[in-house]
């Protein structure tokens, strides 16, 4: 049995969670401009699902950059628990999709 890499399966993981974390990022960024000008926010139930999807990491990232729900203990443990399970995920992806035997 011989064990190759696979570099396509490795892009499409990592570029699908960046590009999930930046979306949180950026959609936690354009809440706290909005609710520091009393704007329309983003629904909750959205950021929820973008640290579902993968984006907690981002959430976390934004939380502590740009203090947006940092005081929230509901967002700090849906971030908190779904970036160390996407972490689990990822990890288990890689190992099953970019490194295959033979």
């Amino acid at each position: 049995m011989e064990m190759y890499f696979n570099g396509t399966a490795l892009a499409i993981i990592v570029g699908y969670y960046l590009l999930i974390n930046i979306i949180m990022y950026v959609a936690m960024v354009i809440d706290k401009k909005r609710a520091m000008k009393d704007g329309w926010r983003i629904p909750e139930k959205n950021l929820y699902l973008l640290a579902v999807l993968g984006g907690g990491t981002g959430g976390l990232i934004a939380m502590v950059t740009k203090h947006h729900k940092n005081r929230h203990l509901d967002f700090i443990m849906v971030f908190t628990i779904t970036a160390i399970l996407h972490f689990i995920v990822a990890f288990l992806a890689i190992s099953r999709f970019a490194f295959v035997m033979n």
